[in-house]
């Protein structure tokens, strides 16, 4: 995946919990916590909800438990969505912004730009920036996250309008 650099400091420093994203549960379904945004946030998450495709890079959509339109899922293991996530500390690390931190990248894809950041087991995640609300989509490890960003983009910029998450 190509990203190009975009300065992403200077933005209110907001803590991130930090929660696991795709993980099976007994019955091989996947598990998410859901977040819990201001109600602002979470009527654009509704919308998002509603344009995201039922279908992701081949992958039917299987919502995650508890179900919400605040998260997705699609595919086994599951590529996850979850929308009004709070800011990553990582967003506004100018490491990140100046590309001297080898575990997160700043960057965009079909207009929506990204922070990416890769767990220790190969997985990426990836956190919208720049928009109203924060958009977070964990991709598993081993599949390529280019077409996901690139199958996402118009629903994200069709339901979360270019602004600065609160």
């Amino acid at each position: 995946m190509r990203f190009s650099r975009h300065r992403l400091v200077g933005l209110p420093p907001l803590l991130l919990a930090l929660t696991v994203a795709g993980c099976s549960s007994a019955d091989g379904s996947a598990t998410t916590a859901v977040p819990s945004p201001d109600a602002a946030v979470t009527e654009l998450c509704h919308e998002l909800d509603a344009a995201l495709p039922t279908e992701l890079e081949g992958q039917d959509r299987t919502d995650p438990e508890p179900g919400s339109e605040l998260t997705a899922g699609w595919g086994s293991p599951a590529i996850i969505l979850r929308c009004g996530v709070e800011r990553p500390p990582k967003m506004i690390d100018p490491k990140v912004a100046e590309g001297r931190d080898d575990q997160a990248i700043a960057g965009g894809v079909d207009g929506v730009e990204w922070l990416q950041e890769r767990a220790a087991d190969g997985a990426f995640r990836f956190t919208t920036a720049n928009r109203s609300a924060y958009v977070e989509v964990t991709v598993p490890s081993g599949r390529d996250s280019t077409g996901v960003l690139v199958e996402l983009a118009p629903p994200i910029k069709s339901a979360i309008p270019p602004g600065v998450a609160g």
